[in-house]
Order: C-alpha cells, then sequence, then structure tokens
C-alpha cells in the first residue's frame, strides 16, 4: 500500500507491520498492515484481514481498561487505523508473566532461576502457573532485538525515575488482571503479555497495542488442568502457529536460510487463523471491511481536521 498524504502530517515511520504517521507532532495516525513478521523479518505476502484483526481486538481492550490507566486512543476511524495522542515514550516495554512459559521457560530449563532480577521458584514444569504474576522487563530496541533488563538496573541507568517505574508497575500488573478476567469469560488464560507506556506531560498513558495475539500469549482454559497433570503441550491462543510453520519449513531467521513459499493456500489458512483469533477473544462475530486508498485518505483527512486537543494535565504520577 502507497504512503497516505494527510494534512499536517510532521513524520512518518514504516515499522515492520505498521505505518504509524505523526501529526502536528501532537496526534498519531497508526495504520496497522497485513504485513506480517516472524523471526524479526517481514514475510513477502501480506495475510488479508490481519491488520482489522489487531486493530479492533486493541482497540476493544484499550476501551476495557480506560478506567485503570488513560491510553493514547482517540478513535478507530477505519477497521485498521487508529488515531491517538503522540506521547513521550518510556524506554523499556513492560513484559508481565503468568507462566512458566516461552522465554522463561527456555530461561529456566538451563538451570537458572533469576530472569530481569526475579527469582523463579524451584520445581516447576513447563506451562505451570507462578504463585503470582512476574514483571520481566525489556529494553526497546529501534533494531535488532529487545533486551532483557532488571528493575534495579533501569533504575540505576536513570531508563524511568524510581516514582515512575513503580507507577507503570502497578498499572501493568493492574492491566494483567483485568485482561485475565476478561480472558477467563472468553474460555481463555492470558498468559503472557506486554505493555508500553509513554506520558504527556506528567501524565502517564498506556500506547500501542494490548492484548492481541501478537503481543500476549493465550492458552485456551478447558482442559489445561489436564495438559499440565499428562505432561503435554498446551493448546494455544497466539501467532505461534506461523512461527511452527516457518520451522517446519527449516526457517528460523538464520543467515542463508529461505522463507518457505507462502501459496495461496497458507496465506488463506494464516487470514482464517487471525479471524478465528479475533472471535475468540472479542467474543464478537468478524466483519470483513474493505476500503481503497482514495476513500482511506478522504476519511482520515476529515477526522484529523476534527481532532480533540490535547488534554490537560491530569496527573497521575
Amino acid at each position: 500500500m502507497a504512503q497516505l498524504q494527510l494534512p499536517n502530517q510532521t513524520n512518518f515511520y514504516k515499522g515492520k507491520v505498521r505505518d504509524v504517521y505523526t501529526i502536528a507532532d501532537k496526534y498519531m495516525v497508526m495504520l496497522v498492515s497485513d504485513r506480517i513478521s516472524a523471526f524479526d523479518v517481514v514475510l513477502p505476502r501480506p495475510i488479508p484481514y490481519k491488520g482489522q484483526v489487531l486493530n479492533q481486538i486493541a482497540a476493544q481492550f484499550l476501551d476495557a481498561t480506560k478506567d485503570i490507566v488513560p491510553n493514547w486512543m482517540i478513535k478507530v476511524p477505519l477497521p485498521n487505523v487508529t488515531i491517538g495522542y503522540k506521547c513521550e515514550t518510556y524506554p523499556v516495554e513492560m513484559v508481565v508473566r503468568g507462566y512458566l512459559t516461552g522465554h522463561a521457560w527456555r530461561t529456566y530449563k538451563t538451570g537458572k532461576r533469576e530472569l530481569c532480577g526475579v527469582t523463579m521458584p524451584e520445581g516447576m514444569k513447563e506451562n505451570d502457573k507462578f504463585p503470582q504474576p512476574i514483571l520481566t522487563p525489556t529494553t526497546k530496541a529501534h533494531e535488532g532485538h529487545d533486551e532483557d533488563i532488571s528493575r534495579e538496573e533501569i533504575i540505576k541507568q536513570g531508563l524511568v525515575s524510581e516514582k515512575e517505574y513503580e507507577q507503570l508497575e502497578k498499572y501493568t500488573l493492574a492491566l494483567f488482571e483485568r485482561g485475565t478476567e476478561i480472558a477467563k469469560e472468553r474460555g481463555l488464560i492470558l498468559v503472557d503479555t506486554k505493555y508500553e507506556f509513554g506520558k504527556i506531560g506528567d501524565t502517564i498513558y498506556l500506547i500501542d497495542e494490548i492484548h492481541t495475539p501478537d503481543s500476549s500469549r493465550y492458552f485456551y482454559l478447558e482442559g489445561y488442568e489436564d495438559r499440565q497433570k499428562k505432561g503435554e503441550a498446551q493448546k494455544q491462543l497466539s501467532k505461534e502457529f506461523v512461527r511452527e510453520w516457518l520451522m517446519e519449513n527449516g526457517f528460523q531467521g538464520k543467515e542463508g536460510q529461505e522463507i518457505p513459499e507462502m501459496t495461496n493456500e497458507v496465506v488463506n489458512r494464516i487470514s482464517e487463523r487471525y479471524i478465528e483469533l479475533y472471535e475468540q477473544v472479542t467474543g464478537k462475530t468478524f466483519m470483513k471491511e474493505d476500503m481503497n486508498e482514495q476513500e482511506m485518505n478522504d476519511k482520515l483527512k476529515n477526522e484529523i481536521e476534527h481532532l480533540p486537543p490535547v488534554p490537560q494535565q491530569i496527573g497521575t504520577l
């Protein structure tokens, strides 16, 4: 898709899967494309409706958590576009884990019991629930991989002040608790996720996407205990199935490896899985929506002309 031409545009950033337009240095127009990435590589073919799926899940969860912390979202004028306030972003991502899986499990099975300065209990097996959720923050890398970092290092390096970091911790745990409650209503377990925060003046805002299958891992609640007792793999709801398909076909993003051919059948199957994810996570029927570039440009120009003023500081620090 070509770059949009928006009024009062002051910056443009093309990420792996999102195009972000800055308006008057005060607002952001985030277009969630159908591009898909895995192993830090953008795959050669887009996945129909993936952008709409992620954007609409994030919007629903931002709406469902705005009583916990203010968020950047102003409106969702198009299926795959969110307009919101531009915030000064914190240089860390708040990763919260309720279960021993993924990166935490890979660390644990090497014999290590500490992750990001947090001690993990002895005697756990893969996918067991932690006694309470743990926070394992990472630095935010503009290029390459995010790096694990401890609370102490974040404060020591001056990445975030101690007072602000304590507030980020409180917000993160409250958001995870809300996400866990909503997931349970849908027959799911919110396993782990990440949150990003920014601020306008002294007010902290939740930014970016939340509780989407690209930023979170879900298990199916039904049968979880049985599978754990039998030592079976958990039934997952996340982007993991794309990574598994790539690995089965000899690709893990390493030098010299070729991305396997993405046939129409593969692309359609991934699209169907994303739609299934949407319906499971939101409890709503997915409605496919298509717009051409001219319609998008016209609609967004009109929305940008009627944006509300940036809010007065309400002070959360």
